[in-house]
């Protein structure tokens, strides 16, 4: 799924990517939260369980084991969400779109040497790493021709060796 927000010109960026097991919508268990902030767009095929709030609140506090992976899941969230801080504010935009294709490879998340990425546009890459299009492709062409990714109308394999790119000082 693809977290986006709007702004009130008009303007749309997508703000986070989202894989199996991720939590949606955790932003209107706050209680001041009078609206949504971000819209969500599958852009795969999903199965996404939809929990009421009162319900989800309700076993927040009765199943230990629950609030125990939720907690641990918006602690993570909060992390990755300051990690895309700080990679938007220091880094070039070739680091961030590795960091961005290693994140939706969920690389490091299992023993795989390469991992298939979801379907995605370069213009939604462009959105995510806060630049063009035009650049995307560049950047996708170099990590191709380095051996990095492997793409074509099949999909997008990101190798591990792309890690080199983000560590790369």
């Amino acid at each position: 799924m693809r977290l986006s927000v709007l702004s009130k010109q008009g303007k749309e960026a997508t703000i986070e990517l989202l894989g199996p097991g991720d939590f949606l919508g955790e932003g209107c268990l706050a209680p001041d939260q009078p609206i949504r902030v971000a819209t969500a767009t599958t852009i795969t095929d999903c199965l996404i369980l939809k929990i009421a709030k009162k319900e989800m609140l309700r076993a927040l506090h009765k199943d230990d084991h629950l609030c125990d992976l939720f907690v641990a899941y918006l602690v993570e969230h909060c992390r990755r969400a300051q990690a895309g801080l700080v990679d938007q504010l220091f880094n070039m935009s070739e680091k961030r779109l590795a960091r961005v294709l290693l994140t939706l490879s969920r690389s490091g998340k299992d023993d795989q040497p390469e991992t298939l990425v979801p379907p995605i546009s370069q213009e939604t890459l462009a959105e995510m790493v806060g630049t063009t299009r035009s650049r995307v492709n560049f950047f996708m062409n170099k990590f191709r021709r380095l051996g990095f990714i492997d793409y074509n109308r099949g999909g997008l394999k990101v190798h591990r060796s792309l890690l080199r790119v983000v560590l790369d000082e």
